[in-house]
């Protein structure tokens, strides 16, 4: 897939409809959240060089909401991610999820993982650092969020961007980390992992992790585990013995029901316990 020039996107971009086609066929267990008594759907926000679409979510009475940052997965801002925006407006918050890989090409339209990946590769890390807080001010200005109740939640690849946004602007009140990888080879673009920045860490992120998650090995956990004890963030680590990765996933096969309805709760409490 040609890159997508900075011009052209700004013009093109939009969120996807429906699910991702390399995510398909979409699993039984799928769950759908409508948006009765919400504001939800596209929205653009400005950006140093243009605008990127992200999808947002917010009760469509009232105003000051507290505002969750929800990350995508390799995926892009499909549907599951769209339907969790909705999940946090149900209970009350603002949530909006950033197309944070549009600028290098539209990944909901790509059939193969192998097609995605080099896509995502091109994406830096100051860019996404750049673009979420760009989201926060465009929440707080335009779409009645409140500036003092911030978190951020992400998903396998927006796992590991939960960490490192966290590091990037400790005004978040709380993170939740879903299967975020957490030690890897520094490139150009992508020079810092969630172990290069735990000990400084001063906001409280909860890790999500699965004990049987093929790529991402118990032993790197252990390793955050051990440096997060040197920061004053608070955070902690949970690990699901039985759970692969994307066990939150509802449409794919990895999804597991028990552990991803405990994780949920326990998203929620570590919010409401760090004042979101």
């Amino acid at each position: 897939m040609k890159e997508i020039t900075r011009r052209k996107f700004i013009a093109t971009a939009t969120v996807a409809t429906g699910f991702a086609l390399a995510v398909q066929p979409i699993s039984a267990e799928v769950i759908t959240t409508d948006a009765k008594g919400l504001v939800a759907g596209a929205v653009k926000i400005p950006v140093k060089d243009g605008e990127i679409p992200a999808y947002r979510a917010v009760p469509a009475t009232g105003e000051n909401f507290p505002i969750v940052l929800v990350i995508q997965e390799i995926f892009g801002v499909h549907e599951h991610i769209q339907d969790i925006t909705r999940r946090f407006a149900q209970l009350g918050y603002l949530a909006i999820a950033p197309e944070l890989f549009i600028r290098q090409g539209d990944v909901s339209k790509l059939s193969s993982i192998d097609e995605i990946r080099p896509i995502v590769a091109k994406v830096p890390d100051a860019q996404v650092l750049s673009d979420l807080d760009a989201t926060i001010d465009w929440a707080v200005k335009s779409a009645k969020g409140n500036a003092n109740k911030l978190a951020i939640t992400g998903f396998c690849w927006g796992g590991r961007i939960t960490w490192l946004y966290a590091a990037h602007n400790p005004k978040l009140k709380a993170g939740v980390a879903w299967y975020g990888r957490l030690v890897g080879d520094a490139t150009k673009l992508q020079p810092k992992y969630p172990i290069d920045i735990a000990s400084k860490l001063t906001v409280p992120i909860l890790g999500l992790y699965g004990g049987k998650d093929t790529g991402i090995p118990l032993d790197t956990v252990e390793q955050m585990r051990d440096r997060l004890k040197s920061s004053s963030s608070k955070s902690e680590i949970i690990v699901y013995p039985d759970a692969p990765h994307a066990f939150f996933a509802d449409y794919r096969p990895s999804y597991r029901e028990k552990e991803a309805k405990e994780g949920w709760k326990r998203l929620l409490a570590w919010f409401k316990e760090h004042g979101v």
